[in-house]
């Protein structure tokens, strides 16, 4: 629980609720938020209001254009080189198309997290010279390559660095001097509070687009916008001045969905364009392509954001659908071992900043365990990869009020590298120095802080009971919006209510869904995202809570999203309807297991759960078409968590039996074997017409194992997808005449039925109560 800070009395001008219109609430969090004059607000909430500062304003800008101007028009190699994350992939695409749209002759390269880190890199830099590249153009990073500057510079080729991360510093704090480029574009060299400070490395890029178009008007390059959303969004860039204006007009581009790339990738994350938001951004179409760059290669993100072709395009974004399944399985297993050496050695919580390390932790994903352990133990979070005969390798993430990219650089002398934003930061170490750079770092931070936190606070935007919230307030709540950095959105509170039923949900049981009463005995549902592992109230709370708008299963409603609760003193602790913990019965070392399920569905009741060739031989239900049940018994084994936590949450069983049988399917020429017989009883039978759940379910399989598996017949002529609309397709006879992409396939195909049989072969002997 946090400590609340009730909403500030503000007297709120009549001009601008003249202005704002709609419920006082808008205004009022208006003037809270420092926005009073009616002139302005307007400009907050209208666009087309507000007027943009010219790219021109940055330092190094007219310079930057000006060389590569002349590049284009003597047709030199440009080298755009970018980074692996969201801001630097949309950062490389964005430059790319404005350098080709005017002629350039360009090419791009983004380091491999697995064999590069952040920045300019010296060997592949030799590599990308010696190809021809007469001049460098870097875009989100670039900021601290002295040495790979001089470099380029000694060999002849001309360096332009566009950067947004902090500006070197010498050992003593002050500012260092900036690599020897032709031009430095980093809005980190403005004064805080200029309208471009807080942009991304794509928003320079942005800029520098503008500039080469001559900024003939602010429109000429909103083609683009939809990227430069992308990028704000996943880089948490602080939304005012021009970055909120840059957000504002990118989701409108991103709700047309004109770009092949972003419209694959919704269709795979079942995304509405129309309904957009900053959090479909980060939560849905950011991590996938951040799993590009964190689990692979992130230089096919630039194709995908870039080809006009939709079939390739639904091609690259079926990679980041498997990534992104194995990234969120890794996320979950590194969480969980963190907070078990938390739970071992308590004491780490002394520490004003928590450093964890581990050897097998991957190093693409824990930055984002990170950043869910500030939000659970409210303080800087450091977590270090260290595999054995390597350089360590950490994430850190921050809280208000710590920048811990100077507490880490701080430490200098105990690093091998650093780098990043307040809020945000990488480093290498030998893992000999964590115990000394832990205590060491957590001193900084206790300076920063004064003292370590030892509560965090919840700033509530006012009083709003939940019987008065309706679609049309929340969407008139919803115009102060994008949310973000800098403009957070509204926590609003309600007094007395009472927890009526709570249900987790979710693909691994990490949310509640919680219905709420009301003193006058009216019910509502909330959402607490990632609740699931926290305690819940009891008796009469106060609830601070978000509105939002949805568009769950295709309808516009309300929806409640649960923030924090603070308990009533009066009031009895209440009955609250938690699910019952399953009885576990396990068959799975049974040699004949068959007669076992026989003498079962004889005896009594039981829901079978059967897929592949059991579904010719037994009575049951796929992982779809489960139905509520008492006894679930689960015949062959999920191909992985998360279908078979769906399938206990579709059953809700007491009581489940484990067999856990292996599909026949389990090598990649039985599972394409089968795979092809279902797609030619398609033909015959329905005109080719095939659902990616049907063949899921038929072969036992992950769906995106499926989706890879038709990409693979496809690309080896076998088949033609005709038709593609969600998880229904159309296909027809190939020709076999094509070949592309076909070993890409077979690597990744294999790969994916790889890890289904891990998984199996971890159901086989897990220990039962875990397992479930």
């Amino acid at each position: 629980m946090k400590e609340w800070l009730e909403p500030q009395e503000i007297a709120v001008p009549e001009s601008l609720q003249a202005v704002v219109g709609g419920h006082p609430l808008v205004s009022q969090s208006l003037a809270q938020r420092g926005i009073t004059d009616a002139a302005a607000a307007r400009a907050f909430l209208d666009p087309s209001a507000y007027t943009p500062s010219s790219p021109l304003e940055l330092p190094g800008m007219q310079a930057a254009a000006k060389r590569l101007v002349r590049a284009v028009h003597q047709r030199e190699k440009i080298c755009v080189w970018g980074d692996f994350d969201v801001d630097g992939q949309t950062a490389t695409a964005l430059l790319v198309s404005t350098l080709r749209r005017l002629g350039g002759v360009v090419s791009y390269h983004i380091p491999v997290r697995a064999n590069e880190s952040h920045g300019v890199n010296l060997p592949l830099l030799k590599q990308v010279l010696d190809d021809g590249a007469h001049l460098l153009l870097t875009c989100d990073t670039g900021i601290t390559s002295h040495a790979e500057v001089e470099y380029a510079r000694g060999r002849g080729v001309d360096v332009i660095i566009t950067d947004h991360h902090d500006l070197p510093a010498s050992p003593i704090g002050e500012s260092a001097p900036l690599p020897q480029a032709i031009a430095v574009v980093n809005p980190k060299l403005l004064s805080p509070d200029h309208p471009l400070a807080t942009l991304p490395g794509v928003g320079v890029a942005y800029q520098l687009a503008e500039a080469l178009y001559g900024g003939a008007t602010p429109m000429s390059q909103e083609d683009l916008l939809d990227l430069v959303a992308l990028g704000i969004v996943a880089d948490v860039a602080t939304l005012r001045g021009d970055v909120r204006y840059l957000l504002q007009r990118g989701l409108a581009v991103l709700r047309e969905a004109r770009r092949p790339g972003l419209r694959a990738i919704m269709e795979f994350a079942e995304l509405q364009p129309a309904w957009l938001t900053e959090d479909h951004i980060g939560y849905e179409i950011g991590p996938r392509l951040n799993a590009l760059g964190r689990l692979a290669d992130a230089n096919p993100a630039v194709e995908l954001l870039t080809t006009d072709d939709m079939d390739r395009a639904r091609v690259l974004a079926l990679e980041l659908e498997g990534l992104n399944a194995r990234r969120k399985l890794l996320t979950s297993q590194v969480l969980q071992g963190a907070v078990t050496q938390i739970e071992q050695d308590p004491t780490l919580l002394e520490n004003a900043t928590l450093v964890l390390a581990h050897p097998t932790w991957p190093a693409g994903v824990i930055g984002i365990v990170a950043g869910q352990l500030v939000e659970r133990y409210q303080r800087p979070v450091i977590l270090i990869s260290t595999p054995a005969g390597e350089l360590g390798r950490g994430s850190a993430r921050s809280v208000a009020g710590v920048n811990v990219n100077a507490a880490i650089a701080a430490q200098r002398e105990l690093l091998s590298s650093f780098g990043g934003h307040p809020m945000a930061a990488g480093l290498s170490i030998d893992a000999q120095h964590i115990p000394e750079f832990r205590r060491l770092v957590s001193r900084e931070v206790e300076g920063m802080l004064g003292a370590i936190p030892v509560q965090a606070t919840l700033s509530i935007d006012g009083y709003l009971p939940l019987a008065e919230l309706n679609l049309e307030l929340a969407a008139d709540l919803e115009r102060l919006a994008p949310f973000g950095a800098g403009n957070p959105p509204l926590t609003l509170a309600c007094r007395g209510l009472k927890l009526a039923s709570v249900a987790t949900i979710g693909r691994n049981q990490e949310h509640y869904l919680l219905t709420v009463e009301d003193e006058h005995g009216g019910t509502f549902r909330a959402i607490w995202w990632q609740g699931a592992s926290w305690p819940l109230p009891e008796g009469t709370f106060d609830l601070a809570y978000m509105a939002r708008t949805s568009t769950y299963r295709g309808g516009r409603e309300v929806q409640i999203e649960w923030v924090d609760a603070r308990a009533q003193a009066e009031g009895l602790p209440e009955l609250v309807a938690q699910r019952p913990p399953i009885e576990i019965v396990d068959y799975r070392d049974q040699a004949h297991p068959l007669p076992i399920l026989r003498q079962l569905q004889a005896e009594g009741e039981v829901q079978v759960w059967r897929e592949a060739e059991a579904r010719d031989k037994l009575d049951g239900r796929d992982r779809y078409a489960l139905l509520p049940a008492e006894a679930l018994a689960i015949w062959t084994s999920p191909p992985g968590p998360a279908e078979l936590r769906a399938a206990l949450e579709r059953a809700s069983p007491r009581k489940v039996y484990l067999f856990g049988l292996t599909p026949e399917a389990e090598r990649p020429e039985a599972f394409l074997q089968r795979l092809s017989g279902l797609l030619k009883y398609a033909l015959k039978a329905h005109q080719g017409r095939v659902s990616i759940p049907v063949l899921a379910a038929a072969t036992g399989h992950r769906e995106i194992s499926v989706r890879l598996g038709l990409a693979w017949l496809e690309a080896g002529g076998h088949i033609v997808v005709t038709a593609h609309e969600g998880d229904e397709m159309v296909i027809s006879l190939g020709e076999d005449s094509s070949r592309d992409q076909l070993s890409d396939r077979t690597a990744q195909l294999k790969s994916l039925l790889e890890e289904t049989a891990a998984y199996r072969s971890f159901f086989k002997r897990a220990d039962k109560e875990s397992l479930l």
